[in-house]
């Protein structure tokens, strides 16, 4: 995959997230149930629960703001620092999401498939955002094939007597 197709599959996994984190910030602030398709609705259950807040903010709310954060780490340049500042930030998101689905599964016992498919786009975001910034930029131009050393390659001997 080029950098550019995985950036812009980033950034669109970014949105993507931003905008479901922005969903349930809403569904926390109307008191309106989610929008869920199991049975007896443990999305609305896992959005009452003492785990949707931290400190008093809701914990979509600090996602959507996450994912925002994030998709302005891909909107700057490209360089070294960028890449390592996404890989930083869904590396976070990715730990956030394993405390939540921790918390989700373990103290609740309940399964919201909201939060499990923003957990899946962090997920996949931090693999992505991982990768592209361990692979560092294919575009770069490094040293000149055709100036290396090949095998066999001997530098010229000092003549005997001088100093080198």
């Amino acid at each position: 995959m080029s950098a550019r197709s995985l950036r812009i599959v980033l950034i669109v996994l970014a949105v993507i997230g931003m905008c479901w984190a922005a969903y349930l910030t809403y569904v926390h602030y109307s008191g309106e149930a989610p929008v869920c398709s199991i049975k007896g609705n443990p999305c609305a259950q896992v959005q009452k629960s003492a785990y949707s807040e931290l400190a008093g903010v809701p914990v979509a709310l600090i996602g959507a703001i996450g994912y925002l954060v994030i998709l302005g780490s891909l909107l700057a340049s490209d360089g070294e620092t960028a890449r390592f500042v996404t890989a930083a930030l869904t590396l976070g998101g990715f730990g956030f999401s394993l405390y939540l689905t921790y918390r989700e599964v373990f103290t609740l016992h309940k399964i919201c498939e909201d939060c499990v498919a923003s957990a899946v786009i962090m997920t996949v975001l931090m693999c992505l955002s991982v990768w592209r910034f361990l692979r560092g930029d294919p575009g770069a131009v490094g040293p000149d094939p055709a100036q290396a050393e090949q095998p066999g390659d001997v530098e010229p001997a000092a003549p005997v007597g001088s100093v080198s």
